[in-house]
């Protein structure tokens, strides 16, 4: 079955980069399986559209942008400013008019414009179906603090946390207070926002600087050990992915650089560790809600114990991300993948 898809990236995260590539690559693996998939900037929409919307599914390439990431998170400010009607909102021209020519929408968006629920809230008060989880969901998965209440709540194990709400002058009592540990804001990803400090006065510029990611602050007890991460797809969970960084501080650069990290998958496990991984990967993935995929990040430490981080809701999607990592480990090509993505999606959406 061939269908029209729109692919619906970018946006104004401070993932918009990654945004950009995922949706790119996902476009044309839908192109190449027969489908009229077209990528579509949800902030920049589309400027000077034909008399009918409807052509720009069969557009040369699905109008694809040249997309790559960059060693530095994007400029926010400068892609506001390219906008030519300037107007704030988050939808930008004409990306409501196309979704709803879609026979489904493929969110290939990353961070708070799309995995915080509001996208999928207002395609649903549209009618028009998406990809992966519902908006609650969504939100849950989002926002690390409701999330880590929801597995504290369902037995998850998860390392120890607080909330954070301080003012800037209260940064260096906390600084003495707290235990160094990993300081992050709630509604992060792509190690944009996350400190790993060591010492008094790392924990003291941490406090600070966390605050320029916006959200409210978390403070997480630092647990040492093998850093794992699975992905579920439908009802199953995947093959493991460990990742061993090759600089200390394993930052948005390091992330997604050549070099910054070695990768291994499927993850070198004994077959009861690999068993326990991909269990708690479906538990945390059923206890927040979702569906369709998701993706865990783990710690296996020293003593053989999995501590539950987080869950990404809308995890990376380019060809090279840890979700199609473990999917072509399971025998699942790329395209593949995408198109299992929409299928489940399109059956969620038909019983809701």
């Amino acid at each position: 079955m061939n269908l029209k898809i729109v692919v619906l990236a970018g946006g104004l995260s401070t993932e918009r980069a990654v945004s950009l590539v995922t949706g790119t690559g996902i476009c044309r693996a839908l192109r190449e399986r027969g489908h009229r998939a077209v990528f579509l900037d949800l902030f920049l929409g589309i400027e000077n559209p034909p008399g009918d919307l409807s052509a720009l599914f069969d557009a040369e390439d699905g109008l694809c942008p040249d997309a790559k990431i960059e060693t530095t998170a994007p400029d926010l400010e400068a892609v506001r400013r390219s906008r030519q009607d300037q107007s704030p909102r988050v939808f930008g021209p004409h990306v409501l008019e196309l979704c709803q020519l879609a026979d489904i929408v493929f969110l290939g968006l990353h961070g708070q414009d799309g995995e915080d629920g509001r996208i999928q809230a207002a395609l649903e008060l549209l009618g028009v179906p998406y990809t992966g989880s519902g908006y609650l969901a969504s939100g849950i998965a989002m926002d690390k603090a409701v999330s880590k209440r929801m597995m504290d709540a369902c037995g998850i194990p998860t390392p120890p946390w607080q909330l954070l709400r301080y003012a800037p002058e209260d940064a260096e009592r906390l600084a003495r207070e707290l235990p160094c540990g990993v300081i992050k804001c709630t509604t992060g990803g792509s190690s944009l926002g996350v400190f790993l400090p060591e010492t008094r006065e790392e924990m003291r510029t941490a406090l600070l600087e966390v605050r320029r990611f916006g959200g409210e602050v978390l403070w997480e007890r630092r647990i040492i050990g093998r850093e794992l991460t699975v992905a579920v797809l439908g009802d199953r969970a995947l093959p493991a992915v460990e990742t061993v960084p090759a600089v200390k501080d394993f930052d948005y650069a390091a992330k997604y650089q050549k070099g910054g990290a070695a990768e291994t998958c499927p993850a070198d496990l004994t077959e009861a560790e690999a068993a326990a991984a991909g269990a708690l990967a479906l538990k945390t993935h059923r206890a927040l809600g979702l569906s369709v995929y998701s993706r865990t990040d783990m710690i296996l430490d020293g003593d053989g114990k999995l501590w539950c981080l987080e869950v990404n809701s809308l995890p990376g999607m380019t060809p090279t991300s840890f979700v199609p990592q473990e999917a072509a480990a399971a025998g699942m090509s790329y395209g593949e993948l995408c198109d299992e993505i929409v299928r489940l999606s399109l059956d969620i959406r038909r019983r809701d």
